[in-house]
């Protein structure tokens, strides 16, 4: 049983395949509404009619006294108070929770009030601790308004009058968001029509309320600490990246205060507004609510006949849909943090399509590319005007939440996916050899003011720091009310399922034990919680599941969506495997691997059989006469010391004329892995290799990626080389491209190459370097290195000089345990001149090969193009930082490049400042990707917007990158030296989008795998102690880049020994005061001042849950 008040979050605010809200203190009907009600208009106009009222009564009845205070933290927070500062104070007892209803000590609901609802609140109960999942539980969901005509019926009674005790606190963030959101939309409609509450016969209309609220305050409630609690389900909610997640504090307490913005609000709004009929599901049509005493008929008649879902339309209506462009095709994007919300690509390049539901979602996945319909304008998504100090846009990486009004606290809701709030995350992280700002972002990240400086990374917690309500006059300085509206669209139908359907998660019964179900399936739960629920067999379970469940609450199982019927809240699945413990390296890693649809498995006997089979391999001598000899010159690799795919080499020989002869040498794969093989065909489906922390996950069989392709030392391989004859400026004077033989004369690692630039006199000694071939020297080896060095260096600032840009991003590493696996140290890469040296000249190849294919086959030619920035939220992101008193300059992406290299300043903290800035401007970037020239017809398109560059392709890597195969393949046909490919150009534009794809998911993969390791580390080696430059600013909490590790988390001040805190803007900058308690009654408050690059010292601590840790800041001075 949980204590008496503690009430969780209800169906009609998340459908009830997510995790619930945290417990909030409820004492009556109408706080359990006011909490989990979605609607903005009802909660809004409820909280006017209640403030009304209480106001008529004149005066406030006191509910109860506070636990008594030490002297001096009672004289402080008196003060504080006065002031306008908030107090968290240092027990849950003495916290108002959002949505509370504060009530006078002898006017409080009687317990008869409350048995009304204590069957719903038990299957509410049941259904956050993950016991309710049978298949009444949609049935709840469809009708997420219930409580509303229950407590107009029970609490207003037959005269419609709230009880006059009761003291209707401010709305919620959300109610905030959705009151504009209605406000606007009947702006842009025109309406003008009274809101009406309808339900069972009865109505209330919505008025014009004129009140002063300036003498309203908000009370403190006493709550026992027991009703604060929520038990953490062990790991069954948690998110996959662990840098998402933030623990709720524990003493989660906060005060609500109505402030004057409040009052001026709620005197100049027209709170006439066009209500949407209650009862209506998200995303789904309108339908006709019915009384609470149908539920039950309802939930039968759902299980038997109920279509939740729209059938898919025909593919003849889809491809006459999409001609009269009446219907819209994209991929689907579904926000990680708020399941409820997808988006799709708008076709004329503006704001995204939104999809709002899991009903007009229709069983559609992340990724999959999906057929929406849009709904009629009057239902499309309003967000905020700019005008406004408070976001309420979102995207599919998070959804804002709108920011509190100065003076007031507010607990955040927990998101789909996690029991506690979501932290910051980085999203975009640079492609290894395409560092030049190729960003491998998401389009996920859509919206910019998410990104913005004054608030926290994306997500449910978000929040754009301003005035919760705006006034009315503020709204009509808007000329076009159509700018402040989202289409907004349902999906008819899906195209191709890009969703790899598997997902990683736990098994558990379902309640209802008396049902013919129970006895059939049990519910799979996802981890990943835009992956739906499902009815798996039980003959698929363990044997002894169903007698023995809690043996398997932590265990971890694979499971494949096979069905999703249109009467179905459920998909129906089937239990691949059963992996092992969450929080565990190995389970978790093969859980991602699977989710993200990475083949590991053995390559197949028929795949093995196109390989040479007599071994050890020699080359053929008749490929000598087909190639030009360079195993004499000097060619040596620089990889990681790690690296066991060598599959690039560099050469550099100074000429008589004083110029130099440079090469870079590319193993020759295309040689052993021939078109339409077997090979080929698996190598093109895998498309990438996946380099996770402790392993790889290669493209091709082991002993092309480590032997017969692999460039090793004083070994004679085939290569693809690129010759040039380049002055010592790095001006091109000549270029040569063919197939050759060369014998590697040295692996270096970068740092013997580093050691090499930084010491350029230094003899060094034979044992200090690895093992050279005899017919080459150390001297040589390191001349050709120093070379190499200044005509990187040229090339470098060439290009900048050209109008690249860079964005580099903080790569987490690892040192393991050589027995067991386990991290034992971790530490920031180092992207040194060794890198810079390599880079260059790969990225000097991969162009020159580009140009070469396209001159020959323009309409094969296999490209990479990096699109530009998402113009409206990169203008949003400088127009902030403007603000900030940061100008930045984006009209190009040169411009973007110095203006970001000329603010970072010239202290010991530039560098942290520039990863602040850098992690805010990599966002806008869209995705470089692989695309056939002869399927774009407009050749600007082509241009690569970070390299500033024409042409651009991948050549360099073919043992990783199937693209580079194709691209060798090209080459060699356009030199006369092979055949000319099969593939027609639809062909290579199909197999480019697979390869975009693979390299996504690939991507994903080796950042949860950081995410994994890194969180495996803090639990075994915390806490780990940092210093913390603040990112964004929020009403009650802020956002840190921890520069040690280059994690990035938010700290809230509630889990923070406060007094108080204080947030304000200093202008346009959010700036956080807070009051940390006295260490002794002889003490006064410490003060401590957040704002933007503030430096912090935090600590890093493990939670409780699986795979899960916190940020913990230090009180000034050193102590926590």
């Amino acid at each position: 049983m949980e204590p008496q008040g503690c009430v969780r979050g209800a169906p009609g605010h998340a459908p009830k395949d997510g995790p619930c809200k945290p417990a909030i203190p409820q004492k009556n009907a109408y706080a359990r509404l006011v909490q989990k009600h979605h609607s903005g208009r009802f909660r809004s106009y409820l909280n006017h009619i209640a403030q009304k009222l209480q106001l008529e009564e004149g005066t406030l009845n006191d509910s109860g006294s506070d636990a008594e205070p030490s002297l001096k933290r009672g004289l402080v927070r008196e003060a504080l108070s006065k002031n306008g500062v908030k107090g968290p104070g240092s027990s849950p007892v003495k916290t108002l929770q959002p949505g509370q209803l504060e009530l006078g000590r002898s006017e409080r609901l009687g317990e008869n009030k409350e048995e009304g609802f204590a069957k719903r609140q038990h299957r509410q109960r049941e259904a956050c601790a993950g016991k309710g999942d049978d298949e009444d539980e949609f049935a709840e969901e469809d009708d997420p308004h219930e409580d509303a005509a229950v407590f107009v019926r029970t609490e207003l009674g037959s005269h419609g009058m709230l009880p006059k005790s009761a003291i209707f606190l401010p709305q919620t963030s959300s109610s905030g968001e959705r009151g504009k959101e209605e406000f606007w939309r009947s702006k842009c409609s025109g309406s003008d029509s009274p809101a009406l509450l309808c339900r069972a016969g009865g109505s209330i209309s919505a008025g014009q309320f004129n009140v002063d609220l300036s003498a309203v305050n908000a009370r403190k409630a006493s709550l026992s600490s027991s009703q604060m609690h929520v038990a953490d389900k062990q790991g069954l909610v948690r998110p996959r990246n662990n840098s998402e997640s933030a623990r709720v504090p524990p003493n989660a307490e906060r005060r609500r205060q109505l402030s004057e913005s409040h009052a001026d609000t709620m005197s100049n709004s027209d709170c006439r507004m066009s209500l949407r009929q209650l009862g209506t599901p998200r995303g789904g049509p309108h339908t006709t609510c019915s009384t609470p005493g149908d539920r039950k008929n309802r939930s039968k008649q759902t299980r038997g006949r109920k279509k939740v879902f729209e059938a898919y339309i025909s593919k003849e209506d889809v491809s006459a849909g999409l001609k009269r462009k009446t219907l819209i095709q994209g991929s689907l994007r579904i926000n990680p943090k708020k399941y409820h919300e997808a988006f799709i690509p708008s076709p004329d390049g503006t704001r995204d399509i939104f999809i709002d539901g899991v009903v007009a979602r229709n069983r559609a996945l992340n990724g999959d590319i999906v057929v929406v319909k849009l709904l009629p304008k009057d239902q499309w998504k309003v967000i905020k005007p700019d005008g406004c100090d408070t976001e309420t846009t979102e995207n599919a990486q998070g959804a804002a939440a709108p920011g509190n009004s100065p003076g007031r606290c507010m607990l955040r809701s927990p998101v789909k996916g996690d029991a506690h709030n979501p932290d910051v995350v980085i999203e975009a992280q640079f492609d290894g050899e395409d560092v030049e700002g190729e960003q491998d972002c998401p389009k996920e990240v859509k919206d910019l003011k998410q990104l913005s400086l004054g608030a926290g990374e994306s997500g449910k917690d978000l929040e754009i720091c301003g005035n919760l309500h705006v006034k009315q006059e503020d709204f009509s300085k808007a000329n076009d009310p159509d700018q402040f509206l989202q289409k907004t669209a349902k999906v008819v139908y899906i195209l191709e399922k890009k969703h790899s359907r598997a997902a990683t998660g736990f098994i558990r019964l379902l309640t209802d034990r008396n049902s013919e179900l129970f006895k059939k399936c049990a519910m799979f739960s996802p981890v990943d919680h835009r992956v739906p629920r499902a009815y798996v067999a039980l003959a698929d379970c363990p044997p002894d599941f169903a007698t023995r469940p809690e043996d398997y609450s932590n265990m971890l199982f694979i499971c494949r969506i096979v069905d999703w019927r249109e009467d179905s809240n459920f998909a129906f699945g089937q239990l691949a495997q059963s992996l092992g413990q969450a929080g565990e390296i190995e389970p978790e890693t093969e859980g991602i691997v699977t989710e993200y649809g990475v083949d590991f498995s053995d390559f197949s006997p028929e795949v093995l059989q196109c390989l040479p089979q007599s071994l050890p391999w020699v080359i053929p001598p008749e490929e000598f006469a087909k190639r030009r000899d360079l195993r004499q010159e000097c060619i040596f690799t620089i990889d990681p010391s790690t690296a066991r795919d060598l599959d690039d080499a560099l050469s550099c020989k100074l000429l008589p004329d004083g110029n130099f002869e440079v090469g870079v040498h590319i193993a020759d794969v295309s040689y052993f892995v021939l078109e339409e093989t077997v090979l080929d065909e698996t190598a093109s489906k895998r498309a990438t290799s996946v380099y996770l922390v402790q392993k790889v996950i290669p493209m091709l069989p082991k002993l092309l990626c480590e032997e017969l392709c692999s460039l090793n030392p004083m070994t004679d391989r085939l290569t693809f080389s690129v010759i040039w004859k380049l002055s010592p400026q790095g001006k091109i004077l000549d270029e040569w491209f063919g197939r050759t033989v060369i014998c590697s004369c040295a692996k270096l690692s970068y740092d013997h190459a580093q050691s090499m630039i930084e010491n350029p006199e230094k003899v060094f000694a034979a044992e200090e370097l690895p093992p050279i071939s005899p017919q080459h020297s150390v001297d040589e080896v390191r001349r050709s290195v120093l070379n190499l060095h200044q005509i990187a260096k040229q090339l470098r600032e060439q290009r900048f000089t050209d109008g690249a840009l860079r964005l580099d991003q903080l790569k987490l590493s690892f040192t393991l345990d050589k027995e067991s696996g386990m991290p034992q140290g971790c530490y920031i890469y180092q992207y040194r001149d060794s890198n810079k040296l390599v880079e260059e000249f790969m990225l000097l190849a991969n162009m020159a090969v580009a140009h070469q294919i396209y001159r020959s086959f323009p309409a094969k030619a296999l490209l990479r193009r990096h699109p530009p920035p998402q113009t409206k939220m990169l203008k949003d992101l400088v127009e902030f930082c403007s603000q900030m008193g940061l100008e930045i300059d984006c009209s190009s992406a040169k411009a973007l490049h110095e203006s970001l290299n000329e603010t970072f300043g010239a202290d010991q903290y530039a560098e942290a400042r520039k990863e602040v800035l850098t992690n805010m401007f990599s966002r806008p970037m869209q995705m470089a990707v692989y695309f056939c020239a002869g399927m774009l017809e407009d050749e600007t398109l082509f241009h690569h917007y970070a390299l500033n560059v024409p042409l651009y392709t991948h050549f360099t890597s073919p043992i990783r990158r199937y693209p580079d195969i194709i691209v060798h393949r090209l080459l060699s046909a356009s030199l006369g030296s092979g055949p000319a490919t099969r593939m027609e150009a639809a062909d290579i534009q199909q197999q480019a989008e697979h390869c975009n794809d693979r390299k996504m998911a690939s991507k994903r993969v080796q950042e949860l795998s950081a995410d994994l390791f890194f969180a495996v580390f803090v639990k075994e080696c915390g806490p780990l102690e940092s210093e913390a430059m603040v990112m964004g600013v929020l009403n009650e909490a802020f956002d840190v880049l921890v520069l040690r590790f280059g994690v990035q988390k938010r700290i809230y001040c509630n889990a923070l020994p406060l007094v108080g805190f204080q947030f304000q803007k200093l202008g346009k900058k959010p700036q956080l005061t807070l009051m940390w308690e006295p260490e002794s009654l002889e003490q006064d408050a410490v003060q401590q001042v957040i704002t933007v690059f503030t430096l912090v010292e935090v600590a890093l601590r493990s939670d409780n849950v699986p795979l899960k840790y916190s940020a913990v800041l230090k009180r000034p001075g050193g102590e926590q």
